[in-house]
């Protein structure tokens, strides 16, 4: 098939974007073997991969108990808890994680942090620090990570880890693995990855309730779409409504749609440079988006209409 684009409204320069996951924000037709549904990480899990499908979920539910904030048992929870008291023994997942959020970060000019637990687990929800305190503690160098022992510390009391920005790209990458199919499908919320084979896929268009993007798949891809017109638990710093990050790692894609949507115009631009392998696709307030050539590659048959 050729490319085919259909462009409503004017382009904008890619310098804007932002991220939140929601269930929904991305959809997709044509399964290869029957669908199955389950509940974890707080939305729906959707998975296609040939009688796996309970593996799967068995696995990823495995991952959420790990990484969660919410389950007071979790090791990230344990992580949290033993902030400038002591390092805490974790799985080989539980580290890997952190070591790559902490990678990310400093790729992202420190825009990307999940040590943003301090703000969003101990001032937001727990209520036992003060903004400007939260604030101050938000630093991904004072993760200490001991390879060796497989240990992670956090270097100051008050710190905590929020895997919210790369949770669910982290366990659906994780999962693909772990099949080890030759095709299938993963969803969560607002990421997926489709390997193997090629399918109709799509991304919601919040302004208009419909399709904002409809498309087959020329390669293996994770898509994590975005936005904050939901929850709005986040501030914007521009008109941007919505992006959706096209990438072959589903880690990436989800950390680099959070490290967007927080970063400045400038800063954006700097991180895009780090990453020059994500395609992007941007919807603003007003309807008109951006699309940049490297989303566009991803993609056999592509129709774009706001």
């Amino acid at each position: 098939m050729k490319l085919l684009m259909i462009l409503g409204l004017s382009f904008r320069k890619i310098y804007n974007l932002c991220h939140i996951i929601f269930p929904f924000l991305l959809f997709v037709a044509t399964p290869v073997f029957p669908e199955r549904i389950f509940y974890v990480m707080g939305t729906y899990l959707i998975v296609d991969v040939n009688g796996r499908e309970v593996k799967v979920y068995k696995y990823i539910k495995d991952l959420e108990e790990k990484l969660s904030d919410y389950i007071e048992t979790s090791e990230v929870s344990k992580i949290n808890k033993y902030a400038g008291i002591r390092p805490v023994k974790v799985s080989k997942e539980t580290f890997e994680v952190i070591k790559i959020s902490k990678e990310i970060c400093l790729k992202t000019f420190r825009v990307f942090d999940i040590t943003v637990g301090s703000y969003t687990i101990n001032y937001k929800r727990r209520k036992i620090l003060t903004k400007d305190k939260a604030l101050s503690l938000i630093n991904c160098e004072d993760i200490l990570l001991n390879e060796k022992k497989r240990e992670v510390f956090l270097k100051r009391k008050g710190m905590a880890i929020d895997l919210g920005g790369i949770g669910k790209g982290y366990a659906v990458e994780k999962a693909y693995k772990k099949v080890n199919t030759k095709l299938g499908f993963i969803a969560i919320a607002g990421d997926m990855k489709v390997w193997g084979h090629k399918r109709l896929i799509g991304v919601y268009n919040p302004l208009t309730k419909k399709p904002l993007l409809e498309g087959i798949n020329k390669e293996d891809v994770c898509l994590s779409s975005s936005g904050n017109y939901f929850r709005k638990h986040i501030v914007g710093k521009d008109e941007l409504l919505q992006v959706t990050v096209a990438y072959k790692n589903c880690i990436y894609a989800d950390a680099l749609a959070t490290a967007l949507f927080a970063s400045d115009k400038e800063t954006r631009k700097k991180i895009l440079k780090n990453f020059k392998d994500a395609g992007v696709l941007i919807l603003y307030k007003d309807g008109s988006f951006y699309v940049n050539r490297k989303f566009i590659d991803f993609f056999e048959y592509l129709i774009i209409k706001p």
